[in-house]
């Protein structure tokens, strides 16, 4: 049950004294060799959604461009969906886009896990704009790793909205790739306050235990076996991290996978292991949100 009583004043002295509580990020795929390989990852890829294999959420919902808070004298806009028929708070999703930016893809996705039930907000990290080449994808990534604390502070924002404007009573975390970075890292600005994370293919996850020890929710994390970054090592050193510290985290890599399986627009979606990750990351946020 969210604790209400004095959460802006907490956030907002979050902002201010962040570096007093938490001094590491799982951004090390955002180091200029984690860039590369991120880079290497897409640089045949184009983000153009195919109708082929769009789903539709499961029950109608409604989206709007919503501001979720203010930073550097510019509004943050984001793209949140909730479902049309409900009437009360709903648990919620902040939703952490690729390194493309919040595109249609994402925004695809965030209407799919509104109609699960929930309301779903995509941020947007890059300040509006969306790459439509690995160039520009590889520029914005970059312009982030040099510059980290405004993305930190636009998530705790997005924190703030959902759990104030929304009353949402729960909220958990969710990204892939440079988005599944950022969902691990949103556990750790709010490690005892988020109340599940769900990592996708998330390049340099934390694999320190005493980073990690001060998480407090449940943890899913969807790897594949071909990707390099992570890499299964990777994982397996950020899964023995977590269980060293007393954690009990659900890790899945999917055989025969590469990196970004799950995006229809790449070229390594992989559609029977996107789908079955889509169960377990439904089942996994069902489990510990409502």
């Amino acid at each position: 049950m969210r604790k209400f009583l004095g959460l802006a004043l907490l956030t907002f002295l979050g902002i201010i004294l962040w570096g007093s509580q938490y001094s590491g990020d799982a951004s090390d795929s955002l180091t200029p060799d984690g860039v590369t390989q991120m880079w290497r990852s897409h640089q045949h890829d184009l983000p153009l959604s195919s109708p082929l294999v769009a789903v539709e959420p499961s029950q109608p919902v409604e989206t709007e461009s919503v501001t979720y808070g203010r930073l550097n004298n510019q509004d943050l806009v984001g793209y949140l969906a909730r479902p049309t028929e409900a009437k009360e708070s709903l648990p919620a999703l902040i939703v952490i886009h690729e390194w493309w930016g919040l595109n249609d893809n994402i925004k695809s996705m965030t209407e799919r896990l509104a109609g699960e039930g929930y309301v779903a907000l995509a941020v947007d990290l890059y300040g509006g704009e969306v790459a439509d080449n690995p160039e520009k994808a590889r520029e914005l990534v970059t312009e982030a790793r040099n510059n980290e604390q405004p993305l930190k502070n636009n998530i705790r924002q997005a924190y703030q909205y959902l759990s104030q404007d929304k009353k949402a009573q729960k909220i958990a975390s969710i990204g892939w790739c440079f988005g599944g970075t950022w969902s691990l890292n949103t556990a750790l600005l709010f490690p005892e306050e988020l109340d599940a994370t769900v990592i996708y293919y998330g390049g340099g996850i934390e694999t320190n235990p005493n980073q990690l020890k001060a998480l407090k929710m449940p943890i899913l994390g969807i790897f594949a076996e071909l990707d390099n970054n992570p890499s299964v090592e990777t994982v397996r050193q950020f899964e023995a991290a977590l269980k060293q510290v007393g954690k009990s985290p659900e890790i899945y890599i999917y055989e025969n996978a590469d990196h970004a399986f799950a995006n229809p627009s790449g070229t390594r979606y992989n559609a029977e292991a996107a789908e079955d990750a889509w169960k377990k990351t439904i089942t996994f946020l069902n489990q510990h949100l409502k």
